[in-house]
């Protein structure tokens, strides 16, 4: 999972130079929308965060939508050279735990997933950056899990892909902020169980990594 930073910094006053500013303004925008959602987020308070004025942001952004869709596509990027994937479908498992008991992080996805009827083209960018190669890593160990026997032969891994996603976005919405990544664990093992996972020896420790 692509993570996000979970401290934010404050922005120093002054006008800071062009792309001191452009990262500002973004981050300040991802800062806004997890701790207020979109609708309560505005230019002025984005400009006040970043330590940059109202015409800096507008110079850069016609509105306010354009501003949170670059935010997203900073924090989504999906070309991390340093991540080549999971060694098998236990390790992804739990790498997806460990993102989800971050707070910041499910905040941002109940925000996310709460505009959708206000916000569409925040959840368009969102399925688009996180559609590329990440999206395509998780297929692979799924159909690894297949070969290898840990998943019926039937199994159609697109259904099963859907289903661990909505199991990720049910977690974040329905279970407590504190529960340990452990526990997200079991729990993400528990819905691939139902859909017919057997871990082996080995895979079947909880918090393997």
């Amino acid at each position: 999972m692509n993570t996000i930073d979970p401290s934010p910094t404050p922005r120093p006053a002054g006008r800071p130079r062009s792309q001191e500013a452009d990262l500002a303004i973004l981050m300040a925008a991802i800062d806004l929308l997890i701790e207020l959602g979109p609708a309560q987020t505005s230019i002025e308070q984005v400009a006040r965060r970043a330590g940059v004025t109202r015409a800096t942001v507008y110079r850069r952004f016609a509105d306010k939508t354009e501003l949170l869709v670059r935010a997203l596509q900073l924090v989504n990027h999906d070309q991390d050279p340093a991540f080549t994937g999971w060694r098998d479908l236990e390790h992804m498992i739990g790498d997806i735990s460990a993102y989800l008991a971050v707070p910041r992080h499910r905040r941002f996805l109940r925000r996310l997933f709460g505009s959708v009827d206000d916000y569409p083209e925040l959840m368009t960018t969102y399925r688009m950056v996180n559609g590329g190669r990440r999206a395509a890593m998780v297929r692979e160990m799924l159909c690894q899990a297949r070969d290898r026997g840990r998943l019926p032969q039937e199994t159609d891994v697109d259904v099963v892909q859907e289903l661990l996603s909505a199991a990720v976005l049910s977690h974040a919405g329905t279970h407590p902020d504190d529960e340990s990544a452990g526990e997200i664990e079991a729990y993400l093992l528990r819905i691939m169980k139902q859909a017919g996972y057997r871990p082996g020896a080995a895979e079947g420790r909880a918090g393997h990594r």
